[in-house]
């Protein structure tokens, strides 16, 4: 029988060699130096040798329980090789199948229904709150205790609303994992009412129509970047969404015959959107031209191979004196406020916002029908801007003089 003595003081030998224990175990030297504990054992009819790790790391009894460990599996007809691969091999699953590799996954299969733009917060949100704390955990070892951690350090931080928004995204990744065979429940599910009450929605800021105007006239007096002035014009012009502008390319526009076309994957219907440009607004992508024209983006950002900053027109609006009381999206309120005023059809507002149609039959009909519509519209609202910039004239109660716009 060895002794942790013996083994010590047995010097590398010329060539490989055994130092025999009992029942089986041996410990293997190297010349190199090497010690390394083997077990030998029979299993069905067959000489077997199963390796029990190295010397000092695993001591001299360390290795005999392992091999008496490995004896009682295979009294009981069980070989220990077969259970030694099944364990690394539930290791490496393990591995492959982290909350974060988990996750990953399933933000790419969300990919194509997703707008580019929600996609991109979502995977944020896992990137800075989730990943850190439990993305190396294999996600069927996540509990409900570790995600709620997790979602009370968001808490901590005033944001209750990003809080619930993860722990839906979590949820979905749980079942994703649940039906692709990586865990076996939704620990999110466990957590209904444990998060802090989401705060009240509040309606994005957007000016009444009485203070159009004069918003219009500070808009022309903006002392701050061209390109700035420039797509706050846009958005009074066009009224898409914040995002949809600062994200225009060149290749989306047609001066010419004075379209743009968004790409479905760029907007929040996940469907292309027509735009038709007025005048005044070619005159401003023109503007633009001259000045990102060699970019890719309309509105370059200051690495010019990046577009302008989502905030970048929140913090005009600021500066201007309109904190709290106007957003990007306020454009679109004022616009959809006005144009209905003016006598548009509902349905031509609605498709020039490009709000879902969940009707398939109408929606074709919308993209098919109202173009002619929308183009006169689209023009005789940047007339409508031109004159309400000019005069003291409110919006409120203004129809439109032309011919009847509703039919």
């Amino acid at each position: 029988m060895l002794t942790d003595t013996l083994i010590r003081k047995t010097k590398p030998p010329a060539k490989p060699t055994k130092l025999m224990d009992e029942r089986g175990l041996f410990l293997l030297l190297a010349p190199s130096g090497g010690k390394w504990w083997r077990y030998r054992y029979a299993f069905a009819g067959k000489e077997k040798l199963l390796s029990l790790g190295i010397y000092p790391d695993v001591t001299l009894r360390q290795a005999r329980e392992a091999r008496d460990d490995a004896r009682k599996l295979v009294a009981k007809g069980i070989d220990p090789s077969a259970v030694r691969r099944q364990e690394k091999r539930a290791v490496q699953e393990a591995g492959a199948n982290t909350f974060a590799t988990v996750a990953k996954e399933w933000l790419e299969n969300v990919k194509p229904k997703w707008a580019a733009v929600y996609h991109g917060d979502t995977t944020t949100r896992f990137e800075t709150y989730v990943f850190p704390d439990i993305g190396r955990t294999p996600i069927a070892d996540v509990t409900a205790p570790e995600l709620l951690a997790v979602l009370r350090k968001i808490e901590a931080r005033g944001t209750v609303e990003t809080a619930h928004k993860v722990a839906r995204a979590c949820g979905q990744v749980f079942r994703y994992g649940i039906a692709t065979g990586r865990c076996e429940r939704d620990p999110a599910a466990d957590l209904r009412g444990a998060l802090k009450a989401r705060p009240k929605p509040q309606h994005m800021a957007a000016l009444p129509a009485t203070e159009l105007p004069a918003f219009l006239r500070k808009i022309e007096e903006y002392e701050g970047e061209v390109q700035t002035k420039l797509a706050l014009r846009l958005l009074a012009l066009t009224f898409v969404r914040t995002n949809e502008l600062r994200g225009a390319t060149w290749a989306e526009l047609d001066l010419d015959r004075a379209e743009w076309t968004i790409p479905a994957e760029r907007m929040k219907t996940k469907a292309p959107h027509h735009v038709p440009l007025s005048q005044q607004a070619v005159a401003a992508f023109r503007s633009l031209q001259d000045m990102n024209g060699k970019w890719p983006w309309v509105f370059a950002g200051r690495a010019p191979t990046t577009p302008m900053s989502k905030n970048t027109v929140l913090f005009a609006l600021y500066r201007m004196g309109y904190h709290g009381r106007m957003t990007g999206h306020g454009f679109r309120a004022l616009a959809s406020t006005a144009l209905n005023e003016m006598g548009y059809r509902p349905d031509v507002i609605e498709r020039q916002l490009a709000h879902v149609e969940r009707n398939a039959v109408r929606a074709a009909y919308h993209r098919s029908q109202y173009l002619e519509e929308r183009k006169a519209m689209m023009q005789q609202w940047a007339d409508h801007l031109d004159v309400l910039r000019t005069s003291e004239r409110k919006v409120s109660g203004v129809r439109s003089t032309d011919t009847d716009l509703t039919s």
